[in-house]
């Protein structure tokens, strides 16, 4: 019986999705079956973590022969709920934001960028290079609804970035990745994601410091 969502950790959570791009290398491969100690040993994972956290979900490996690569795969994929697209909203059509929307990961099947949505008239109207639209941030409501849109991205300036996530949590996301470096106040039943890249490129510097 698969577990409450909210009660799996993040942590597991983003090993699975670790897992997931193994075999889907493995897959490419042609790889067909493999064992935890051969997915740890090739891709530098811990194969009692590996059972552990798949256990978790139900069985799916078989004792002598391991697992089946593309059945482990479609698991993953519908616990991940990537079993169909999911469609984001990006609030700040400045550089990080366009970039994001036309990058090319985004656009594997998993999920869709649908909409960037900015204040600046100039901008608005406008499409990116990859031919994503760019709308009226006041028209966020709509057009979540309209474009059946689950996951929003928030790439403001962090001064901006309070109003955003309330905008985001009035039109009915209940997913968020927040780029702007402050933290934001979630209501319940909302899921925020924090990425702060100043962060990351200090805590590099601190390996690296003499």
């Amino acid at each position: 019986m698969i577990p409450e969502r909210q009660s799996v950790s993040e942590s597991v959570a983003t090993r699975l999705s670790v897992y997931l791009r193994c075999l889907t290398l493995l897959e490419s491969e042609e790889v067909r079956h493999v064992s935890s100690e051969t997915l740890a040993q090739r891709f530098d994972l811990n194969s009692a973590q590996i059972r552990k956290d798949l256990a978790i979900f139900g069985e799916f490996g078989v004792r002598g022969v391991g697992y089946e690569v593309d059945t482990l795969k479609r698991h993953l994929l519908g616990l991940l709920g990537l079993d169909r697209t999911r469609r984001v909203a990006i609030v700040g059509a400045g550089h990080l934001g366009t970039a994001l929307a036309d990058y090319g990961g985004f656009h594997s099947g998993e999920f869709e960028i649908a909409a960037l949505f900015d204040v600046d008239p100039g901008k608005i109207g406008t499409r990116t290079r990859t031919g994503v639209r760019v709308y009226d941030v006041s028209e966020l409501p709509g057009v979540v609804e309209s474009q059946g849109i689950e996951i929003g991205v928030i790439t403001v300036p962090g001064e901006a970035a309070a109003e955003v996530a309330e905008r985001c949590f009035g039109a009915g996301l209940k997913a968020i990745l927040n780029f702007a470096p402050v933290r934001l106040n979630v209501p319940p039943g909302v899921r925020l994601k924090n990425v702060d890249l100043k962060i990351n490129l200090e805590t590099l510097s601190f390996y690296i410091a003499k």
